[in-house]
């Protein structure tokens, strides 16, 4: 096989929300132990609502690059895009992914801090070809340089191919919003705004 797909979900990020989600389980069973049900009915949502903000934020997003499109899944909806729609590369902020008439800015794939630029090598600033002026974005070791580098060298393999000659059809790049987030979020924060209220 020519190409191995690939999935990138930052490790710091699924961390951070199982230390959350930690946490709101702590607050949680406090509640209970004490025998505070009415502390728990009343606050217990806004616990709630911080578990499912973290997951929503940090477990969920990841960028998955197979061979015949891209899958950006960010907090509040899933981007398919097929190879030859996508025609430019960026890592400016964050890796973000250029069609004809949209940005598609990848959750999974943040820019490194101000501090990776000082810590690159020469070597690790590669990118896949010299048409991508280096960022610190681009850096191999960073969430989005990492992804970008696998991105730009299967594009360019596609390209040199004549596989995208062609084009991206119309209506090809595909938005699936995640309305079970959505509602999920958004009852969670009227109940925790109701229980504060009360």
């Amino acid at each position: 096989m020519r190409f191995a797909p690939t999935i990138f979900r930052p490790a710091f990020g699924r961390v951070l929300s199982v230390i959350v989600v930690v946490i709101a389980a702590s607050g949680l069973a406090g509640y209970v132990v004490a025998g505070d049900l009415a502390g728990l009915v009343r606050y217990g949502w806004g616990l709630l609502l911080l578990a499912a903000v973290a997951l929503a934020l940090f477990w969920f997003p990841r960028l998955g690059v197979a061979e015949h499109e891209v899958t950006v899944r960010n907090v509040f909806s899933t981007v398919h895009l097929p190879w030859p729609a996508i025609t430019l590369v960026d890592t400016k902020w964050a890796l973000t992914l250029h069609t004809a008439d949209r940005k598609v800015t990848v959750w999974a794939s943040p820019a490194p801090n101000r501090y990776a630029s000082q810590a690159a090598t020469r070597s690790s600033a590669r990118v896949a070809s010299s048409n991508f002026a280096p960022r610190p974005g681009d850096l191999l070791e960073t969430q989005s340089g990492a992804a970008a580098f696998v991105i730009r060298h299967h594009w360019e393999d596609l390209r040199a191919d004549g596989l995208l000659d062609a084009g991206a059809e119309p209506g090809s790049v595909r938005r699936d919003i995640h309305w079970v987030t959505i509602t999920v979020l958004a009852v969670l924060a009227a109940a925790t705004a109701v229980g504060i209220l009360l």
